[in-house]
C-alpha cells in the first residue's frame, strides 16, 4: 500500500517555534530560525525514517474561515502570530518547493480541514495508509482503520494512534465521539464554548450515557439536579460548539497521489537555503557531491624570501557546499609545511619580527590536559600561513618547541588566536608559557552576539563567506571509528591547520573594529581577555578529591536507598521500577488514586516530575520516600559514584573546563566535568563536598559574595529603604518579612524569613503571583501578600523594572554597570508571552550580569596580587558567587585578607560589597 503522510504546517511551527523559546536559534543576520529548524529537522526525520511514497503539507489560509464567519469570536482571543513565524513561513514554503513537496491550503478553510478532506478520500481508496502528523487532540475524529494520527510526543519520538489508542485515551466507544466530547467541554485554545461546568470526566460520562451530542440533546429529561439546568441552558453553545469542532471532509481540493508523491528534492537548491539560513550539517546533508579535482597537489616547501607559485592552492575533500560560500578550492592563498630545522629557525626569525603573530596547535585530544602536540600552525598576514608537524616522540618534540619558545614567551609579540586557553594549556604541557598581550576571536565574538555560537567554522562563514575544511573531513566524524590527528601525515594536515590560523587572524581583523563601534573594547581588553589566563590556570591546577571519602559516602547512601526502596514496595503493595516516571504515575495515581484530578502529559501519561511530587508529599508517606529515593539515586549516579573515575591519572587531580563564552549573562559556567552543580542545600550533598579538599599540607579557604544580586539591584534601583538595609548590615530578607507579616524584625520567625528570601529573589527576575504560590506551596493570596510587601518595602524597585523594559525597547538591548550587552529582539513583540519572555531578561540581565561581572574583576585581580606578593596558594574553583582556593598554613592570613580586600572593592556601588569566608579540611567545613 501507499504511504501518505500529510502534515500540519502550523501546529509543527508553532511547536518549535515554542520549544526554542527560551534558548532561541538566531543566526548572524539576525533571524529567528528556531521555526524553520524545528520544522525542517521534523520533515527530514519523516522523510529518511517513515519513508512515505507520498506528501503533503497543509496551511491555514490568509483572512477569515467558514467558522469565524458563524462564529466572530472563534479564535478571537488568541495572541498575535509571533513576528519570527510571520518571517518563518514564507521560508518554510520556500524550503519545500525546494524539496518538490506541495503546500496544500484553500481559502476559507483550515489546514485540519484540508487533512480531513485528502484523508477521507484516501481511506476510500482502500490502497493507502495515512498518516496525519499533528500534536492536535482534534484529529482523533478522522481517525479509521486506514488513517491515523502520528502524534509527537514530548522528549522526541511519536506515536501513531488508530481507533484503539483514540477510544482508549478518550474513554470513548468510537473516534467520531471526539467531536461530541469537544462540543460539550468546549475548547479555551480555540475560544468556543461548550457546555460551561463540565469538564472532560462529566463529558466522557455523557457521551457513553447518550452515545452522541444529538442523542443527549433530545434525551435532557434524563438528566438530573445541576446538570440538567446547565445543558438545557447552554443547547446553543453546544450546538454551535459541536459545529465548530466538526473538521471539514468536504473542501474543495482534490486529491492528487501524483502531484504528493515522493521526488527528488532540488538539491542545489535546498544546499542554498540552508547556506543562507546558516544550516550547515543540513547544508552538508544536502550538498551536490563533486568529483574531487585530479590535479596533482604539490606541498609547497617554505619559501620566505620568494614569491610564491601563482594560482590557487588545492584544498581538502571534495565536496562543495554554497555556490555561495568560498572555500580553500577558489580563494587563492600561500600555505606551508615547515619540516625541517633550518626552516623551522627561519620562520622563528620572521615571528619575532613581527608585531602580531596568530597561532594554532593542532593536538591528540581536544582536553587540553591529555592533548599532546601534534602541530604548530602561524599566521602574521592574511592568506599566508605555515604549518610545523611536531613528533610524538617528547624529546624531538621539546627541540622543536625550543626553537618557537622566544615567539610564544615574547612580552611584547600580540598572540591572536581562536580559544587561546586551550593553546596555553596545551603549550603549557610542553613547559611553554604563552605571554604577552593576547586577543582571542572566540571571546571578541562572545561579547559581539552573545546569544550566538562562537566556533570558528560559524564565525567564517558568517563574516567571511568562507566555508572552512571541517575537521571530520580530516579524521572522520565523532565516534569510536575516528581517527587521531596523529594518524594523518603532515601533507594531508598542513592546508588544515594554516586554514585555521589564517581564517582566525581574518577574523581578528573584521572583529576588532565590531568591539569598538558597539563599546565593547574595555570589557574585551580589562575584563574578558586577562580572565582567559586566571581560568586556565585554575583548570591546569584541578581540584584534590577525598575518594576514601566518597566510598564511604556510597555504602552509606546505597544501604539507605535500598531500604527506602524496600519501604517504597511496602506501601505500594507491589514492585515497579521506581526510576521509571510512567510506572510511577501508575501506582501513584491510577492504582493509590492519591489525587483525584492528577496532572497528564498532552500523551496521557501521568506527571510525576520533581516539582509535581513535591507538591503532593502531604497526600501520601509513598511520595516523601520516592523524592528521597531519586534525589539519593540522582547523588549517587551523578557524583558519588562518578567523580573518582574523572580524576586524571597523570595528575591526581580532576580538571574542569571553566567556559567563558557559553552564558549569554555573562556567567562562566563548567563542564566535563560541572562542578558548578555540586549540591549545595541538604546533609547528602554536604557529603559531596566534604570530598572535595585542599592539596596535600594546605588548607581549604572559601569565600562568596553576600546577596549579591539584592544589592545589585539595590545600586541599579537606587531605592532608599534597600540600600540602608544593607548600608547598616541588616537582613534584608528579614526586614522584607517584616513588612509583609507586620510584626518587628526580631519577631520575625525562621519560616517567614525562608519564604520571603526565595520570593525576594524571585520577584527581582519577575516571578508571578502563580508562580510564586507555585514555588513555595502556598496559596494565591500569600504569594499576593509576599510580592505587594516586597513593593510596598523597596518602591523604588518597581520603577527599576520598568525602566529596564523601556531602555530594553528603545535600544533593543539592556548593559550591566561594565558594559556588557544582552541583546533583546522580542522585547517589542506583539505576543504577550515572546514579549514577556524578553522583559524578564531586561529586568534580570543587568543583575545577574553586573554580578558575574564583579566576580569575574575580583578573580583577576586576586590572581595577579598572587603573583605580584609570591603567593603559592592557588585558586581552584569559582561557582557562581564563589571562590575556592588551596592554601599553605603559613599564608593564611595574607590569602584572606588579599581575597576579602580584591572580593569587597571589586566594584564602588551605592551598597558595600560583602565577602564571608572560612577555612577547613575540606569545602565543607570551609564553606
Amino acid at each position: 500500500m501507499d504511504k501518505l503522510f500529510l502534515l500540519d504546517a502550523y501546529a509543527l511551527i508553532y511547536r518549535s517555534y515554542y520549544a526554542f523559546i527560551k534558548n532561541p536559534r538566531i543566526n548572524s543576520k539576525g533571524l529567528n530560525t528556531s521555526a524553520i529548524i524545528g520544522f525542517v529537522n521534523t520533515l527530514q526525520e519523516v522523510i529518511e525514517k517513515e519513508k512515505p511514497t507520498h506528501l503533503g503539507v497543509a496551511f491555514d489560509p490568509h483572512g477569515p474561515t467558514f467558522r469565524s464567519d458563524a462564529f466572530p469570536a472563534y479564535k478571537a482571543q488568541r495572541e498575535k502570530t509571533p513576528e519570527d513565524i510571520t518571517r518563518a513561513v514564507p521560508i518554510i514554503k520556500d524550503l519545500l518547493a525546494a524539496y518538490r513537496i506541495p503546500v496544500l491550503q484553500v481559502d476559507g478553510y483550515e489546514a485540519d480541514d484540508v487533512i480531513g478532506t485528502l484523508s477521507n478520500k484516501a481511506d476510500s481508496m482502500g490502497t493507502v495508509e495515512t498518516y496525519m502528523l499533528t500534536p492536535d487532540k482534534d484529529y482523533g475524529q478522522l481517525v479509521s482503520e486506514h488513517s491515523r494520527i502520528f502524534r509527537p510526543r514530548h522528549g522526541g519520538g511519536y506515536e501513531v494512534m488508530g481507533p484503539q489508542e483514540v477510544c482508549e485515551k478518550y474513554g470513548i466507544s468510537m473516534t467520531s465521539q471526539v467531536v461530541d466530547l469537544l462540543a460539550l467541554m468546549g475548547d479555551s485554545a480555540d475560544n468556543f464554548p461548550g457546555c460551561p461546568g463540565v469538564g472532560e470526566k462529566t463529558a466522557v460520562k455523557l457521551v457513553n450515557d447518550f452515545g452522541s451530542v444529538e442523542q443527549l440533546l433530545q434525551r435532557t429529561n434524563e438528566l438530573k439536579g445541576a446538570l440538567k439546568k446547565k445543558v438545557e441552558e447552554h443547547v446553543e453553545d453546544i450546538r454551535m460548539s459541536y459545529f465548530l469542532a466538526t473538521i471539514k471532509t468536504d473542501v474543495p481540493i482534490e486529491l492528487n497521489m501524483d502531484d504528493l508523491a515522493m521526488q527528488e528534492p532540488d538539491r542545489e537548491r535546498l544546499t542554498t537555503l540552508f547556506a543562507e539560513l546558516e544550516f550547515r550539517s543540513l547544508a552538508a546533508r544536502m550538498s551536490v557531491s563533486q568529483t574531487p579535482s585530479e590535479k596533482n597537489k604539490n606541498v609547497q616547501q617554505l619559501s620566505l624570501f620568494d614569491d610564491p607559485a601563482p594560482g590557487l592552492s588545492e584544498g581538502v575533500g571534495g565536496a562543495m557546499l554554497s555556490p555561495s560560500l568560498t572555500t580553500i578550492e577558489t580563494v587563492q592563498h600561500d600555505y606551508h609545511l615547515v619540516d625541517t630545522e633550518e626552516e623551522m629557525m627561519r620562520l622563528r626569525d620572521v615571528l619575532i619580527a613581527s608585531q602580531l603573530v596568530c597561532l594554532d596547535t593542532e593536538t591528540t585530544s581536544t582536553s587540553p590536559i591529555n592533548a599532546e602536540l601534534v602541530g604548530l600552525s602561524f599566521a602574521v598576514k592574511e592568506h599566508e600561513a605555515y604549518y610545523v608537524p611536531v613528533s610524538a616522540n617528547r624529546e624531538a618534540a621539546l627541540k622543536v618547541l625550543e626553537i618557537f619558545r622566544p615567539v610564544y614567551e615574547s612580552p611584547i609579540i600580540n598572540k591572536v588566536g581562536q580559544n587561546l586557553k586551550y593553546d596555553l594549556e596545551v603549550l603549557r604541557n610542553y613547559d611553554i608559557r604563552l605571554c604577552g598581550p593576547m586577543w582571542d576571536t572566540m571571546i571578541a565574538h562572545y561579547l559581539i552576539q552573545p546569544e550566538l555560537r562562537h566556533n570558528m567554522d560559524f564565525m567564517a562563514e558568517a563574516y567571511l563567506g568562507y566555508k572552512t575544511i571541517h575537521i571530520d573531513e580530516l579524521i572522520g566524524p565523532r565516534g569510536k571509528g575516528q581517527r587521531s590527528m596523529r594518524d594523518l601525515p603532515p601533507q594531508k594536515v598542513y592546508e588544515y591547520a594554516c586554514e585555521d590560523a589564517d581564517i582566525t587572524l581574518q577574523l581578528k581583523n573584521v572583529l576588532e573594529p565590531e568591539l569598538k563601534r558597539l563599546g565593547c573594547e574595555k570589557l574585551f581588553y580589562e575584563m574578558e581577555m586577562p580572565l582567559m589566563p586566571v581560568l586556565a590556570e585554575m583548570e591546569m591546577s584541578g581540584v584534590c578529591l577525598d575518594t576514601e571519602s566518597l566510598r564511604q559516602t556510597s555504602t552509606e547512601l546505597t544501604a539507605r536507598m535500598n531500604e527506602i526502596e524496600t519501604r517504597i514496595y511496602e506501601l505500594a503493595g507491589e514492585h515497579f521500577n521506581i526510576s521509571s516516571p510512567r510506572q510511577v504515575g501508575d501506582i501513584l495515581f491510577a492504582k493509590m488514586k492519591i489525587v483525584e484530578k492528577p496532572k497528564k502529559t498532552k500523551t496521557g501519561q501521568y506527571v510525576t516530575s520533581e516539582e509535581v511530587l513535591a507538591q503532593l508529599q502531604g497526600k501520601h508517606e509513598i511520595v516523601a520516600q520516592i523524592l528521597a529515593f531519586r534525589g539519593l539515586k540522582k547523588l549517587l549516579s551523578t557524583y558519588i559514584d562518578n567523580l573518582p573515575s574523572l580524576i586524571n591519572p597523570r595528575t591526581g587531580h580532576i580538571h574542569t573546563s571553566f567556559n567563558q563564552t557559553v552564558t549569554a549573562t555573562g556567567r562562566l559556567s563548567s563542564s566535563d566535568p560541572n562542578l558548578q552543580n555540586i549540591p549545595v542545600r541538604g546533609e547528602d550533598g554536604k557529603e559531596i563536598r566534604k570530598a572535595f579538599v585542599p592539596e596535600k599540607g594546605c588548607l581549604f579557604f572559601s569565600a562568596d559574595y553576600s546577596q549579591i544580586e539584592l544589592r545589585v539591584m539595590a545600586h541599579l534601583s537606587g531605592d532608599e529603604n534597600m540600600i540602608e538595609v544593607f548600608r547598616e548590615g541588616k537582613d534584608l530578607h528579614a526586614a522584607t518579612a517584616a513588612t509583609i507579616y507586620k510584626k518587628p524584625i526580631d519577631k520575625v520567625s525562621r519560616d517567614e524569613r525562608t519564604k520571603s528570601k526565595r520570593a525576594n529573589f524571585g520577584i527581582i527576575y519577575g516571578i508571578t503571583m502563580f508562580g510564586l504560590a507555585e514555588r513555595l506551596d502556598i496559596s494565591r493570596d500569600e504569594a499576593r501578600q509576599l510580592i505587594d510587601g516586597f513593593f510596598e518595602t523597596f518602591p523604588k524597585v518597581r520603577d527599576y523594572m520598568e525602566k529596564a523594559k523601556e531602555e530594553a525597547r528603545q535600544q533593543g538591548y539592556v548593559a550591566t554597570l561594565f558594559g556588557r550587552r544582552r541583546y533583546l529582539p522580542d522585547i517589542n513583540s506583539q505576543n504577550a508571552t515572546v514579549r514577556g519572555f524578553a522583559e524578564r531578561n531586561a529586568i534580570n540581565a543587568p543583575i545577574q550580569g553586573t554580578a558575574a561581572d564583579i566576580i569575574k574583576v575580583a578573580m583577576i585581580r586576586i590572581f595577579n596580587r598572587f603573583r605580584e606578593e609570591g603567593i603559592r596558594s592557588k585558586m581552584i574553583l569559582q561557582v557562581h558567587d564563589e571562590l575556592n582556593f588551596s592554601v599553605y598554613p603559613d599564608e593564611k592570613e595574607r590569602v584572606e585578607r588579599i581575597v576579602i580586600e580584591e572580593m569587597q572593592g571589586a566594584l564602588e556601588m551605592k551598597v558595600p560589597l560583602i565577602a564571608d569566608c572560612g577555612f577547613g579540611d575540606n569545602w565543607l567545613e570551609a564553606h
